[in-house]
């Protein structure tokens, strides 16, 4: 998978690493928001939980809850950094980056509103407008500005700052009723109850939304500095933070105030992992994934509101937490497949393609010439 030049191969190991952490996206939503409720993770342990389900759960909670996200998050800040870099030959890269992110607000929007309200693209799209004037600043700019955003997330998770957030009994009662309508609802019913949820929802954005423009700087800085740019020449710093992040972030990942910062260090630390690693042939398998990681988020929704939802299976708050890995797993070495044979015959992914289209106004080439695959 790796390309001939520096440069493609360095873009290969990003593309490795949005394809691992797909994985974890993909296991935190589909156990955590189509499963169940996004609000059972607020109600205490059920008693009844089976074993392995109880393991599974706790493993992905440890292994992949916020750390996928916060992964998927340095990477789109990176991809930020890379964007305006290469449109910066056009004069105008603030004109055409946020075309891009205007498309981007467009699907998210589409996505929250019609399939799913677990959808991300709508807040990365309006952190990434944000964003725009710092893309430019010098690197301590972005250095400040991120611990800037850093401490704002802990300071809003330590202080009271007015944000409303329901009663315990509210829980109880809105979980009880999301598994009624999620899992026999019609397509209608559904979408006006996740509709409804949205205000319920916003609390948890807000909350989530300092950090995750923190990461988006962190990783445009991570490509201003040039260390995604050229890992190979920053092994040991890259080793450092491997280190120090999964070591630190394990450490703090056990202290209730320190969390979420210890999830962070954690995402940097394997985000760092991987890009060591990223040479080692094996792991390119993971690659055309990443190249199609909008079209894959977006496939994934679709599948598990059909398997869930009560338009489709009704399966809802009635499986448990094992047999829906498995699922998983399925899907994921599915579109694992599908990404390569795709990406064989096509230039980018389908609504990769449809997104630069988009934004450019005009069509794209889409077919892989046959040169480009000799």
């Amino acid at each position: 998978m790796a390309r001939g030049d520096g440069a493609n191969e360095r873009i290969d190991a990003i593309d490795i690493l949005r394809g691992m952490a797909l994985f974890g996206v993909l296991m935190v939503n589909l156990l955590s928001e189509f499963r169940v409720s996004i609000f059972q993770q607020f109600l205490p342990p059920d008693p009844g939980t089976g074993r392995w389900d109880g393991l599974v759960e706790t493993l992905v909670r440890a292994g992949f809850e916020m750390k996928a996200f916060a992964v998927f998050s340095l990477l789109f800040g990176l991809g930020l950094a890379v964007q305006f870099e290469r449109l910066a030959r056009t004069g105008r890269p603030r004109y055409w980056l946020a075309r891009r992110l205007a498309v981007l607000l467009v699907f998210g929007l589409v996505h929250l509103l019609l399939v799913w309200n677990g959808d991300i693209l709508t807040e990365y799209a309006l952190g990434g407008l944000l964003l725009l004037p710092l893309l430019a600043a010098p690197v301590w700019a972005l250095a400040v500005a991120a611990a800037c955003m850093f401490a704002l997330y802990v300071y809003i998770g330590m202080v009271p700052v007015g944000i409303p957030w329901p009663q315990a009994a509210w829980f109880q009662q809105h979980v009880a009723l999301a598994n009624q309508v999620y899992a026999t609802g019609s397509y209608a019913e559904i979408h006006r109850f996740s509709i409804d949820e949205l205000a319920n929802l916003l609390p948890l954005h807000v909350f989530i939304f300092p950090r995750t423009l923190a990461l988006f700087l962190l990783g445009a800085l991570a490509w201003r500095t040039g260390i995604a740019r050229k890992p190979d020449q920053h092994r040991p710093l890259l080793a450092a933070v491997a280190v120090a992040g999964i070591a630190g972030g394990a450490a703090l990942s056990t202290l209730e105030a320190a969390a979420g910062m210890g999830q962070t260090l954690l995402a940097t630390g394997y985000a760092a992992t991987v890009l060591l690693l990223a040479q080692r042939r094996m792991l390119h398998v993971f690659a055309p994934l990443g190249r199609m990681a909008f079209t894959n988020y977006i496939a994934q929704s679709l599948i598990f509101g059909y398997i869930f939802f009560g338009y489709g299976l009704g399966q809802f708050g009635r499986l448990g937490a094992a047999p829906v890995f498995l699922l998983g797993l399925g899907v994921y070495a599915a579109q694992m497949a599908a990404s390569a044979w795709w990406l064989r015959h096509y230039r980018y992914g389908p609504l990769e393609w449809l997104w630069r289209t988009l934004m450019y106004g005009a069509v794209q080439p889409m077919r892989v010439a046959l040169r480009e695959k000799d």
